[in-house]
């Protein structure tokens, strides 16, 4: 569902961004361009090679999740079947080395699949760079080709000449027109 929404999000934000874009366009004689972020990361070898090393990454911490929850059902099983004739201290003992296990696994899996894990920075120490390169790109050529708004479809990368920078003038609007 929520990838849904983002989607629709999107493919409004994009519907009102060209609209306004398209009017601006018109009226200014502005010149435009965009990306297509998904041919970006389709092409761009640097882009894939960091694809590839997350994958692995990724892969690799899954693995291990799934060795631990193996270990975890592992656990659990015997104990059911062994907890019939099982001494009360004992059930105690495999009970608590079951919840250790189980917070092993819990604590792993917020670690590095959480908010802020390992998995979500290693992304961004991956791709931050990439992201960096691409902008300075979109601005070389925006400046080289004198483009004066170039937007991506999704990322919210792009470019926009400063001269048409306007905060000033709807700020000094608001400061006269405070009621």
């Amino acid at each position: 569902m929520r990838s849904i929404s983002k989607i629709i999000l999107t493919l409004f934000a994009a519907l009102i961004l060209t609209s306004a874009a398209a009017e601006f366009v018109n009226a200014q004689g502005t010149k435009m361009g965009f990306v297509n972020d998904e041919r970006i990361k389709m092409e761009y070898r640097a882009w894939q090679k960091a694809q590839e090393q997350w994958e692995l990454e990724a892969k690799a911490w899954e693995e291990e999740a799934i060795a631990k929850q193996e270990e975890l059902r592992e656990m659990e099983e015997e104990y059911d079947k062994q907890k019939l004739i099982l001494s009360e201290e004992k059930k105690k003992e495999k009970e608590a080395a079951i919840k250790v296990k189980s917070d092993d696994l819990d604590a792993y899996t917020r670690r590095v699949f959480g908010p802020n894990g390992e998995a979500e920075r290693k992304q961004a120490s991956l791709l931050q760079p990439l992201l960096d390169n691409v902008t300075a790109a979109i601005e070389a050529v925006a400046v080289e080709e004198t483009y004066d708004v170039i937007f991506t479809l999704q990322s919210g990368l792009g470019y926009i000449n400063p001269t048409l920078d306007i905060t000033d003038k709807v700020l000094k609007y608001l400061e006269e027109n405070e009621g």
